[in-house]
């Protein structure tokens, strides 16, 4: 006779582990930093192809932002510092900023 198990139970990892909160990283536009200069950040910062980093310039430039990507926290600003950088180094006004996905 087989032994019955009325309740699995849970497993303690189940309680200590939860996903990271997602976040989107999204470009501001401005009148001064170049749509060139965007592709550019988009591919080398994101790893986005030029279709893609092109496709996500344009939304910033017809939209006024543009959704680049969702990472967890640690990720997203750190990316996010790296586009500051960027444009600072090349003397661009260009903005980027953190939300909540």
């Amino acid at each position: 006779m087989e032994p019955q198990i009325k309740d699995k139970p849970a497993s303690k990892t189940d309680d200590k582990f939860k996903e990271p909160d997602p976040f989107k990283v999204i470009l501001l536009n401005d009148h001064y930093t170049t749509m060139e200069f965007v592709v550019e950040v988009l591919m080398i910062i994101f790893n986005k192809s030029a279709e893609d980093a092109y496709k996500i310039m344009l939304d910033v430039h017809k939209k006024g932002k543009g959704t680049v990507g969702v990472y967890t926290w640690d990720i997203a600003i750190t990316k996010a510092e790296q586009v500051h950088i960027a444009a600072r180094a090349n003397e661009f006004p260009l903005k980027c900023v953190v939300e909540p996905a």
